[in-house]
């Protein structure tokens, strides 16, 4: 959402109620963030940049992109989820004039926050019903990433039903964008369900989702069922967790390349569903320019090079880049306080 959408005391408020939900996850990321996730958070944040690039056609002239707050939920936890989606406003907001900084903490709040709640407890609650399988696992993205757009649609209407700018029936907005939104909910499971299920297939304990799905082998002694554990088995240096690990985010980290520097290309040009909402409803009648509307990189290209798809791709390319290292940054700082917190403190023996 651009500046100029909703009045100043209401931005304020977002901005504050963001700002909250961002400190609490800084809080709740650190239980997260262990030597399985750490690693990986800064990809999935660079990740969800790459594929928000990729607008996908919706109907009568409309495209969606992934919001990305499910994606992130599954796999890294509620908590560093919103703080993936986060970092990617932004590196979008700062670096290529995309989405107001004044309504930064709206679409926070919006994006970030209701869509990795929703799609969270949306999950849980059904990994919790359904046979513990990995089908499972997916089939519940799946549902909690539907769910969670049009859950984001109905967020924005309720806050431009208190500070919009404008002067359009609130019953107009909230079928139109919920309408559309619906629609672009299943091009988000779709994402989210092939991408967690690409994970869960590889290394499985690295979807924070998943964690404690798994059923123990039993056997039967006695007339009563027992955990069987069996001797470990050797693991060979090429398959250690650390090997496949690196093997994980080098892949992830290829695909997030690829498709912000070259497939980003082939993206729907057409309007996204809140554009095309507000277009057609007259909610951008008081849109404003951005404040970085001069930076180079605005509008996902490079200024001074000519060639569409090499400035596209560049700025794509760079856009990876930066956020998986400002993601990096920030959850390797909140895992090094974990670790500062987690470490006894040692008392000096007085000497005699």
């Amino acid at each position: 959402m651009p500046d100029g959408f909703i009045n100043a005391p209401v931005s304020v408020a977002a901005g504050v109620v963001a700002a909250g939900a961002v400190a609490v996850s800084l809080r709740g990321a650190r239980r997260e963030l262990d030597e399985r996730i750490a690693p990986l958070a800064g990809l999935v944040a660079a990740f969800i940049f790459a594929v928000q690039m990729l607008n996908f056609p919706v109907a009568a002239g409309t495209s969606g992109h992934l919001l990305g707050g499910a994606l992130a939920a599954i796999l890294v936890g509620p908590y560093t989820g919103v703080l993936c989606v986060s970092v990617v406003l932004l590196m979008q907001g700062i670096l290529f004039a995309d989405g107001g900084l004044t309504a930064l903490g709206v679409n926070i709040t919006v994006m970030a926050v209701v869509t990795t709640v929703v799609a969270y407890a949306t999950f849980r609650g059904l990994v919790k019903v359904l046979p513990k399988k990995r089908r499972s696992v997916t089939v519940s993205a799946f549902v909690a990433a539907a769910l969670s757009v049009p859950a984001a649609a109905l967020a924005f209407t309720l806050v431009y039903s208190v500070g919009g700018t404008t002067d359009v029936p609130i019953g107009r907005v909230l079928t139109a964008m919920v309408g559309v939104h619906v629609l672009i909910g299943l091009g988000e499971a779709a994402i989210t369900a092939f991408t967690v299920g690409a994970v869960i297939a590889v290394r499985p304990d690295l979807v924070y989702g998943a964690r404690g799905l798994t059923q123990k082998l039993q056997l039967r002694v006695n007339g009563e069922l027992v955990d069987a554990t069996p001797e470990p088995q050797p693991v060979p240096p090429a398959l250690t967790p650390s090997h496949r690990t690196r093997n994980v985010w080098l892949t992830g980290l290829a695909a997030s390349l690829v498709l912000a520097g070259v497939v980003s290309f082939y993206a729907s040009a057409s309007p996204d569903g809140l554009e095309k909402v507000a277009a057609d409803k007259g909610i951008d009648a008081k849109v404003e320019e951005h404040a970085a509307a001069g930076s180079p990189l605005a509008d996902y290209s490079v200024e001074g090079i000519t060639d569409g798809r090499l400035s596209g791709g560049l700025a794509g390319v760079i856009g990876v880049g930066a956020t998986i290292v400002a993601g990096t940054g920030v959850f390797w700082t909140v895992r090094r306080r974990r670790t500062d917190e987690d470490t006894p403190a040692v008392t000096p023996r007085a000497s005699v």
